[in-house]
């Protein structure tokens, strides 16, 4: 049985526990602050969860998520996370997290950030242009015509083949727009995060059109 170790317990966290659990996954869900506060939570989710610190969560984990904001001095178990897929969903907002020169020039992605404070995790960006209670309720069989697509982008093929699977298994397609350095084409403000729905086709067209916006 695939373990996903999840660190954040908020909207975005909760809702991906959700989809994974139905998909017959096990969860180990952390929070900022200690397993226990999150007793009610792992009781709703049922016995295919349990609460751990973050460092617990990633070690659980066959592979882990990040659902929570990147902090510019690493707040992450970098050992616990050595060698394992890292799924990021984090979105750089100025307003929460204060201006990171470096993304806001243009020279490095939030998430390429990431992968330079996890150096031997394989960071993937993904579920960061749907609200998270659509995760479970937007999704389709395969094949429907208008099956909505989600991007994914990473520098490891094989981190991005993952993520594939398990849009797949939530009911999306997948659009890669690898590697990470590209990752800013689904950034808020930008053509593919406005888009609510969006199939593959729509999706693809809107990550091209996309246009980085740098502050000197």
């Amino acid at each position: 049985m695939t373990t996903i170790g999840i660190i954040g317990a908020g909207e975005v966290g909760t809702h991906l526990a959700r989809a994974a659990i139905a998909q017959g996954y096990h969860v180990v869900i952390a929070n900022s602050r200690s397993p226990d506060t999150l007793s009610e939570l792992v009781q709703a989710l049922g016995p295919a969860a349990r609460a751990a610190t973050a460092e617990g969560a990633a070690r659980a984990g066959d592979f882990v998520v990040i659902a929570v904001p990147l902090k510019l001095i690493n707040d992450m178990p970098v050992a616990a996370l050595a060698g394992k897929i890292v799924i990021d969903t984090n979105n750089y907002m100025t307003w929460r997290d204060g201006h990171f020169p470096m993304v806001d020039s243009g020279e490095k992605t939030v998430h390429e950030l990431r992968q330079e404070q996890l150096p031997a995790s394989r960071v993937v960006k993904a579920f960061t242009h749907i609200q998270a209670p659509r995760i479970l309720t937007w999704g389709m069989a395969g094949g429907v015509p208008d099956r909505l697509a989600l991007a994914v982008s990473s520098d490891f093929p094989e981190a991005v083949a993952l993520v594939t699977r398990l849009y797949d298994q939530f009911g999306f397609d997948a659009v890669d727009h690898s590697p990470l350095s590209e990752s800013w084409r689904n950034a808020p403000g930008q053509p593919a995060w406005k888009q609510e729905r969006q199939t593959r086709l729509e999706l693809a067209s809107n990550l091209a059109s996309a246009r980085r916006n740098t502050q000197s």
